[in-house]
């Protein structure tokens, strides 16, 4: 069977003798001195992977960084990739510069202008993944232009920054904040090459940095040659308070804007844009040519689409009544069954810090919350410096008003406990 087997594959009878041998070695097949070979009767026993533990799911997960994607506007969404796909040219499935569609830099221009107060124009907009990757880009050009040193906010969401910064050899250092946003008296003395802010929502304590802070950070950004990065993440939901603007409209030549559709619509898209100070385009856009060949044409051309024809206007629309819902329902609930907590940054955003009392161990109540079904994360493992305050963040925007209640409901019984022990 060996030279008929040879012969209709075209190959020598010694490969097959091989694969006949290597088959026998690993159990598939069974061969008998002088009789013939056959599959074996039972397959070969392959060793056992070890299994992995799996935590359970939470009852209520109150974690940051969960969304309500259930929401996401599917019909318009498709709506636009059919009108994207029949209308693009054939040159846009070819391979485009790093910078993106000119049909998304240029609604996105008109968008950010509109709604954020940007000073955008398509040249220096920017087509990215998301928000990990536009500060990987700018890190990479930092680190490329001789840069040491990065500042960030301290609290703040810097878990996509460090291990970037560090690995391009330049230190992350914070600069503490308080209810006006970030220290701008502090920064002269961190003797930072860029600085990495939220200032219309920040994250997580949501201040809103003041106009003084703003004059003053973008002034220590002129004397110092240094790049401010505004991470303009959640800006569109706003409950209580009017819009506040994004600081680069007040200067283009030294902010970095960021922003993504991960909140806006859904993570799962991988939308992301810079709008970038003119000396730094070229650079951003060839590292980014570099990293991945440009983002994919037909999403963007889809969002563009979306953006023309009001959709991302409506949907927001659609969406902040049901997150100011939730958040109602969260403040209420926290009020009514745990007053001893001080909750801040509500008036805009997808979450809120709740400060623990002084004498409360931060770690022991989110271990306990644990024990009873709920997670909820700290504020210390976003800190850069130990502070004599806990708190904890409620992301509240993936859980609708019942999970809500039930939630803090099984919070308050943890605390409870808490208190017992």
């Amino acid at each position: 069977p060996t030279r008929r087997l040879a012969a209709e594959l075209g190959v020598s009878r010694g490969v097959v003798v091989e694969a006949y041998q290597q088959l026998v070695a690993e159990g598939y097949l069974t061969s008998r001195s002088g009789g013939y070979t056959e599959v074996a009767a039972t397959p070969a026993q392959q060793p056992a992977m070890p299994e992995r533990p799996v935590a359970p799911e939470p009852a209520a997960d109150f974690g940051y960084g969960r969304y309500d994607v259930s929401n996401f506007p599917r019909t318009a969404w498709l709506r636009s990739i059919r009108r994207a796909c029949a209308a693009a040219p054939n040159e846009r499935f070819g391979y485009l510069t790093g910078r993106g569609t000119p049909e998304l830099r240029e609604a996105l221009t008109d968008y950010l202008n509109r709604v954020r107060g940007t000073a955008a124009t398509p040249d220096t907009v920017l087509i990215c993944t998301g928000y990990a990757q536009g500060i990987a880009l700018i890190v990479q050009v930092l680190a490329a232009r001789s840069a040491r040193r990065i500042a960030v906010e301290d609290p703040s969401a810097d878990d996509d920054l460090r291990p970037l910064a560090r690995a391009a050899g330049l230190d992350v250092v914070g600069v503490p904040v308080d209810d006006d946003g970030v220290r701008a008296d502090l920064l002269a003395a961190v003797d930072a090459d860029a600085l990495v802010l939220t200032p219309s929502h920040q994250w997580p304590t949501g201040g809103v940095l003041t106009a003084r802070r703003r004059a003053e950070v973008l002034r220590w950004a002129a004397e110092r040659g240094a790049l401010v990065v505004e991470d303009d993440y959640d800006a569109e939901y706003r409950y209580d308070r009017s819009p506040v603007g994004a600081m680069q409209g007040l200067a283009p030549d030294l902010v970095a804007y960021a922003g993504t559709a991960s909140k806006t619509l859904a993570p799962g898209l991988r939308l992301g844009w810079l709008v970038l100070p003119r000396a730094w385009v070229d650079d951003v856009a060839a590292a980014k040519l570099v990293a991945d060949r440009g983002s994919p044409v037909l999403d963007q051309l889809a969002f563009a689409d979306f953006l023309a024809h009001g959709e991302l206007d409506r949907h927001l629309r659609r969406m902040r009544p049901v997150y100011r819902r939730r958040r109602d329902v969260l403040l209420s609930e926290l009020a009514a069954r745990l007053p001893e907590l001080e909750p801040v940054g509500v008036s805009a955003g997808l979450h809120l810090v709740a400060w623990l009392p002084q004498e409360v161990d931060e770690a022991a109540v989110v271990a306990a919350a644990a024990q009873h079904g709920v997670r909820v994360n700290g504020v210390t493992p976003y800190r850069l410096s130990p502070a004599a305050r806990g708190g904890l963040i409620f992301g509240y925007s993936a859980l609708n008003e019942r999970a809500i209640i039930a939630g803090v409901a099984r919070l308050h019984a943890a605390f409870a406990a808490f208190r017992q022990n």
